[in-house]
């Protein structure tokens, strides 16, 4: 199973309505013996999902400290439900956080958790917490996971109010573009609650449990893509209106009120978008029907994709404007320059030294004169030489010597292409890594015109990075908008695959996610040269890895020896 990197466990989401699922049962949060009630109140039942309802199975007894496989050392007990137990434990091979669930091998679901978490892991989408590795061993079934420690869940967010319209925006927007690439592949989420749903530290949501908490639960649907889109509906409508779509309080949001029915949110709250309150009702069990406008409903996520694509999009608020400090004058300014500064204590002020008279005398007199005198003199004969200047230019106004051609003409001997274009600076970018870093220390050797010394990335089990990830690679500052032409990269090692990616011609920041680069350009090899296939204009680039050649040492590895630009 291949080897990735995560976030957090919680699968049972100890509190909150599902409005697509039965009742769990009881469960801790803790490796002790004290458990708490985690009995879930569920909504209206649409006859859309059924659960599996098993005897109660003794959750294996196992304690902090504990090892699976030699490699994954349990940390913390995060949930105990229904026979199997969450934990965040530490991969001691690759040092990092990682979540693990836990169930007996006689379990009557082992078989269809394991199938579902390889079919997870196959997926390989960077929008979903992935599957690390899928066990059976010793008569337990385990599933590991990654850890996002800087994520943040969705429950928390909806917890500080609702979102702006651009927050709501990018959620709908996310959640259904991966949920319509999971059921491409076959895969369904069934229990995505906003406890399931993360937001990293750069904006991306990523979504957790994908197969794997419906396999855990014993949860199915008749009609998986309407249950899933369903979900997707009931978490834009929290995060517009900060209420639960269904008369029960859940995940820490109250509920509707009984007996109305299901209100659209700007019924419910004033101010909320109106395009993203009419996608909401699509998108939930209403038949897409609205006050004003009669929509078909939303019964795939790849149909809500599809409607959130038509919509106008929403841009994110002004940054809110900040006045400057208050002009401070300098010492100079305020008339204290020269002054001795303020001793503590008791001791009398100094005295300001006064300046001395001016010269008030016959000679001083003088004196005072022949300056002036001076100074005129000097004036007038710069002038002079000045308005000499112009005359001679106006004479002679074609110097064949200094002349500089017409701006119109072309001039062969200033050509902005082929010149090297200088690197002002760079930075190593792993958006999709656990700790967004891929070895900064050695970026300057990438471009430092030394072809022994080199870059490289971490190590990975596989030539496509341990299929953790898409790839990672480095951002190059130009200094300035400049044209890029040809990019030639060399590498150690063996052959690579790399992709140029540009930022925009306006971006003035260096960009902080992957989608702000356009890829321009692709190769593969040992020494490639990377044109676009028509002008760019960018101050930022992004020299984007995909494909590794082996290191030797058992992992593939990726080597730049040095970049070159030419416009």
């Amino acid at each position: 199973m291949a080897e990735r990197s995560t976030a957090a466990v919680d699968v049972a989401d100890n509190s909150g309505d599902d409005p697509l699922t039965a009742q769990a049962g009881k469960a801790t949060t803790d490796g002790a013996a004290e458990s708490q009630d985690t009995a879930e109140k569920t909504a209206p039942d649409t006859g859309s999902e059924r659960q599996d309802t098993d005897p109660a199975i003794a959750t294996p007894e196992l304690h902090s400290g504990h090892k699976l496989a030699r490699r994954y050392r349990l940390e913390e007990c995060v949930t105990r439900l229904d026979g199997f137990s969450s934990w965040r434990a530490v991969d001691e091979k690759l040092r990092r956080a990682v979540g693990v669930h836990l169930l007996p091998a006689d379990h009557p679901r082992a078989r269809s958790v394991l199938a579902a978490a390889r079919s997870s892991a196959l997926l390989g989408d960077p929008r979903f917490v992935q599957v690390l590795d899928a066990v059976e061993e010793n008569d337990l079934v385990y599933v590991v996971h990654e850890w996002l420690p800087d994520a943040t869940e969705l429950t928390a967010l909806l917890a500080m109010g609702p979102m702006e319209p651009h927050d709501a925006y990018q959620l709908v927007d996310q959640l259904s573009q991966a949920m319509a690439a999971a059921h491409r592949e076959g895969l369904a989420h069934l229990r995505l609650t906003p406890g399931a749903v993360l937001r990293s530290s750069t904006g991306q949501y990523r979504i957790r449990g994908l197969a794997v908490n419906a396999a855990l639960r014993g949860i199915t649907a008749d009609r998986p893509q309407r249950t899933d889109t369903e979900a997707i509906g009931a978490l834009l409508y929290a995060a517009l209106t900060q209420r639960w779509p269904y008369e029960n309080d859940a995940y820490g949001l109250s509920g509707l009120p009984k007996g109305v029915g299901l209100l659209a949110p700007d019924q419910v709250r004033a101010g909320v978008h109106r395009g993203l309150s009419e996608l909401a009702m699509r998108a939930l069990v209403n038949d897409g029907a609205t006050a004003s406008r009669q929509e078909p409903p939303c019964t795939t996520p790849d149909e809500l994709a599809r409607a959130v694509a038509a919509m106008p999009r929403i841009r994110p608020p002004e940054p809110a404007f900040t006045s400057p400090p208050e002009y401070q004058r300098t010492t100079y300014q305020q008339g204290t320059y020269g002054r001795p500064a303020a001793r503590p204590g008791p001791t009398a002020p100094q005295p300001v030294a006064t300046p001395p008279a001016p010269l008030q005398s016959r000679t001083g007199k003088v004196l005072k004169w022949t300056v002036a005198a001076l100074l005129i003199a000097a004036l007038g004969l710069g002038s002079w030489q000045i308005a000499d200047k112009l005359i001679d230019r106006d004479k002679d106004p074609v110097d064949p010597g200094t002349s500089q051609p017409n701006s119109g003409e072309s001039n062969t001997g200033d050509d902005k292409s082929g010149k090297p274009v200088a690197i002002a600076g760079a930075r190593d970018f792993d958006p999709f890594g656990q700790d967004r870093s891929e070895k900064p220390a050695g970026i300057k050797n990438s471009y430092d015109n030394d072809p022994t010394s080199y870059w490289n990335t971490d190590g990975y089990k596989s030539s496509a990075f341990g299929n953790l990830k898409s790839g990672a690679g480095i951002i190059l500052d130009l200094g300035k908008v400049q044209q890029v032409g040809t990019v030639d990269v060399s590498f150690l090692g063996g052959e690579t695959s790399v992709e140029l990616r540009a930022a925009p011609e306006g971006t003035t920041a260096e960009p902080t996610t992957f989608n702000e680069f356009t890829k321009v350009s692709a190769g593969t090899g040992v020494n490639v040269s990377l044109k676009p296939g028509k002008p760019v204009q960018a101050r930022y680039v992004l020299l984007w890895l995909t494909k590794l050649p082996p290191s030797g040492d058992g992992d593939w590895r990726g080597k730049v020896s040095e970049i070159k630009i030419t416009s």
